[in-house]
């Protein structure tokens, strides 16, 4: 089914421009694409919620390529050559961050090396750290060269006030997260667009998990993407994360997640099942509130 999840990854790629898809197959294929098709291209909500665990969970990279970290090593021009075990750490002290952030506008050290020394455990935690922020510009410079105007107005991220001690206050709304129907990737992008620059001082996130349904919730692995994508400053000034209107099936995921994934962000959740506890920490007017958090608090918390 290769070709068929390449017309798959093309369609999301080049969206729109693909008027028709014609498949070409013989009568023994037939029967299989049928039964498939519903799953690559569901044709309502439930059909693609029907869908979902039938779907692999790794189709490669975006043009459908497995991805095999070792044959990521290119051949070397001498194989028999010993290679050189001596590797500059430091460049020249040239900023050269105006060429761009690509390996070979860099003054850095043997890229093949480096993925070798990864898959054998033995680079350096520096480079391990230079690696991590290299990764991390690329995602910084996407999000600000891409279009996310799209994931703005679902208005599931906003920057508010402040809480009592100062820090500046970020809203996540659960229920305006359509899991299902976008793009997560665009989605990390535009928290990465948003809060790169608020991430600088200490901060604290408040996510209303008020409403949600099955369409809205987070995965773990997305989760996990998210807190190793982003940079040291983003989990070193994040201060406390109030997760507000918990149930207990997303507080048993919270712990969970938080005990055997992201074991640093563990002391900072703090589950708030009502506003007042909330208010304890932020003061009313520091936050905008959506109208239905305030209608769901006060039918089950009183006004």
């Amino acid at each position: 089914m290769t070709n068929y999840r390449t017309i798959l990854i093309k369609r999301e790629i080049h969206g729109e421009t693909i008027e028709k898809v014609v498949f070409a197959v013989s009568e023994l294929e037939e029967a299989t694409y049928q039964r498939l098709l519903p799953l690559y291209f569901p044709r309502s909500l439930e059909e693609e919620s029907q869908s979902l665990p039938y779907l692999p969970a790794d189709i490669g990279n975006s043009e459908v390529e497995p991805v095999v970290p070792e044959r990521q090593i290119r051949i070397s021009e001498k194989p028999g050559a010993p290679e050189d075990d001596q590797e500059e750490e430091e460049g020249l002290g040239v900023d050269l961050s105006f060429i761009g952030s690509h390996a070979f506008a860099q003054m850095e050290g043997d890229i093949d090396k480096q993925r070798r020394l990864i898959l054998q455990g033995q680079l350096s935690e520096a480079a391990l750290q230079k690696q991590h922020q290299r990764n991390y510009n690329c995602w910084l410079c996407q999000a600000r060269s891409e279009d996310l105007s799209h994931i703005a107005s679902l208005k599931a991220l906003y920057q508010t006030g402040v809480d009592n001690c100062g820090c500046t206050v970020m809203v996540v709304v659960g229920r305006n997260i359509p899991v299902t129907l976008i793009d997560m990737d665009k989605a990390l992008l535009y928290l990465i667009h948003v809060t790169d620059h608020i991430a600088v001082k200490e901060y604290v996130l408040v996510y209303f998990h008020t409403l949600t349904s099955e369409y809205n919730h987070l995965d773990t692995d997305f989760l996990k993407k998210l807190y190793d994508v982003v940079d040291v400053k983003y989990k070193r000034n994040l201060k406390a994360v109030y997760f507000v209107h918990p149930t207990f099936r997303s507080k048993v995921s919270t712990w969970f997640f938080t005990t055997f994934s992201v074991s640093g962000l563990k002391d900072k959740i703090h589950h708030v099942d009502s506003l007042h506890q909330l208010f304890s920490a932020i003061s009313p007017e520091q936050i905008d509130f959506l109208p239905f958090v305030l209608e769901y608090d006060a039918r089950e918390n009183g006004p």
